[in-house]
């Protein structure tokens, strides 16, 4: 079973990740940073006050599209006004979005807020929102299940130091390792943690035997400028299952690295 994971940064650089993601082979697609504005489609902009970006409108729906031999799932963790490209605002949805092939069952599942709660914002802060995870019991033909939890930290503007919410957040995340895995379950953790690679949250994922496979490498690509280059992971129970790992430096899809993971 090969997992990818990307924080796809709103399909900011659509036409790569549209182009890309067919061919890399991928089971389960992990994806944060997700938008959906309900009837509409093609380029939003998104602005915090601190920033603007070019967002996809639906890039959930998008998605669907680009992985017709997947079933995808959308997590809202929030939402907000965009505005469309005939100037008008709209409400646009954010979260994660998993698609699983359609080969592959999925006897179990449950999403959770590792920070804050679902939120419609008058105007998107550039602080404090909400994020989502999600865990999936995935049960391949003729193959041993996999649980695969992926989530979305939370963006703190002083850095990715560790904080007490991003403790409560790594013990969130552990609580919904556990409470999803069967006894006998290889299990996955992936995403955007937007945290150190010495942050606690590794000690705490260790508890519930998580090892990340990432560590200290470089997880961003040439459209993100600033100095720390650490924000997505990839974690295993048994690192001895894991047949390949990539992070992918090209073709650039994000801002952020794709990490593809190959089990056995």
């Amino acid at each position: 079973m090969k997992i990818l994971s990307l924080n796809a940064w709103g399909g900011a650089i659509f036409d790569a990740l549209r182009a890309w993601l067919p061919t890399c082979g991928a089971d389960v697609v992990c994806l944060q940073e997700v938008t959906r504005t309900e009837g509409l489609s093609g380029w939003t902009e998104f602005t915090d006050g601190h920033r603007r970006l070019p967002q996809r409108a639906d890039l959930f729906r998008d998605m669907v599209d680009v992985l017709p031999d997947h079933v995808g799932r959308f997590v809202l963790s929030d939402s907000g006004p965009v505005t469309g490209s005939d100037g008008r605002r709209r409400q646009q949805d954010f979260g994660i979005a998993t698609f699983v092939h359609r080969g592959i069952a999925v006897p179990d599942g449950a999403t959770t807020f590792v920070h804050g709660a679902l939120v419609r914002h008058a105007e998107w802060p550039s602080e404090g929102r909400p994020r989502v995870a999600e865990a999936l019991r995935l049960v391949p033909s003729g193959a041993a299940a996999v649980t695969v939890v992926q989530v979305h930290g939370l963006h703190d503007p002083a850095g990715k130091s560790d904080t007490p919410a991003r403790l409560a957040q790594a013990e969130r995340i552990s609580e919904l390792v556990t409470r999803v895995r069967a006894p006998g379950d290889l299990a996955v953790v992936c995403g955007d943690l937007n945290v150190l690679p010495d942050s606690r949250t590794f000690d705490v994922l260790a508890q519930v035997g998580m090892t990340d496979l990432v560590r200290y490498a470089d997880t961003r690509t040439s459209q993100y400028s600033k100095p720390v280059r650490h924000a997505s992971y990839l974690l295993v129970s048994d690192p001895a299952r894991v047949r390949r790992f990539e992070i992918v430096e090209a073709p650039e899809v994000s801002d952020h690295r794709a990490l593809l993971v190959d089990l056995y």
